[in-house]
């Protein structure tokens, strides 16, 4: 595996920024990315989340949906459902966390036991 691409069900740019805060302030229940939820508070990036990003013995990519959309998507012309983990192969995009795995994940130290388990199982 080359690397884990995390894709965000959120647009990148300061306004959608500010849109995602006030969406989780407001209405937290019926915010579209379970991934933002699980990896950044409604302000900053969770510290423990934050620490094992940075010690990651696997490459890892963050991208906004429209981001990846640009970026991939016509390289690959697949069609992924957001938020998404995606293993970037020499076969090229595999989904490692799907929406349905992220919404089952309840906070950062869960997300982390789950990736490093399936990083050893892939």
């Amino acid at each position: 595996m080359e690397k884990l691409i995390f894709v965000y069900n959120a647009d990148s740019g300061k306004i959608n920024l500010y849109k995602d805060i006030l969406h989780k302030v407001i209405s937290p229940k019926t915010y579209p990315c379970s991934l933002c939820d699980i990896t950044h508070g409604v302000l900053k990036e969770r510290e423990e989340w934050k620490r094992f990003r940075e010690n990651a013995q696997v490459e890892m990519e963050f991208l906004h949906k429209d981001e990846f959309q640009k970026e991939y998507a016509s390289k690959f012309g697949h069609t992924f459902e957001f938020p998404v983990i995606l293993a970037q192969t020499d076969k090229g995009l595999e989904v490692f966390m799907s929406r349905q795995d992220l919404s089952e994940i309840k906070d950062e130290v869960m997300l982390i036991k789950e990736v490093k388990t399936r990083l050893i199982n892939y």
